[in-house]
């Protein structure tokens, strides 16, 4: 059972995968958690029964993504918000005729 207001650590899908092909060659839960730095034995074991149950599939989300990939969208998105203000920035310098740097 998790701590009230503690987040539970997440973990990428290469990792789920690699703990996987260390089960399939014979790993033991517990051996596989200390190998890849699992705070969570039992972690493995439910990651080993999703993925008997429902293959690579079973860490993939609803829409077809790998889980992890919903912070990396965020953070692409908002490069592109910084990017696109800092045209608009350097396109109303420009329009004043000032150069950047220079005063």
């Amino acid at each position: 059972m998790g701590t009230k207001g503690k987040k539970s650590k997440t973990y990428t899908f290469e990792l789920k995968m690699e703990a996987m092909r260390l089960r399939e060659l014979g790993y033991t839960n517990p051996q596989i958690a200390e190998k890849l730095n699992i705070a969570d034995r039992d972690r493995v074991k439910v990651w080993w029964r999703n993925y008997r149950k429902d293959g690579e599939a079973a860490f993939i989300d609803k829409r077809g993504r790998h889980k992890e990939s919903k912070d990396t969208d965020r953070y692409v998105k908002k490069l592109e918000m910084e990017n696109a203000i800092l045209k608009k920035y350097l396109e109303i310098l420009n329009k004043e005729g000032r150069k950047l740097g220079s005063r």
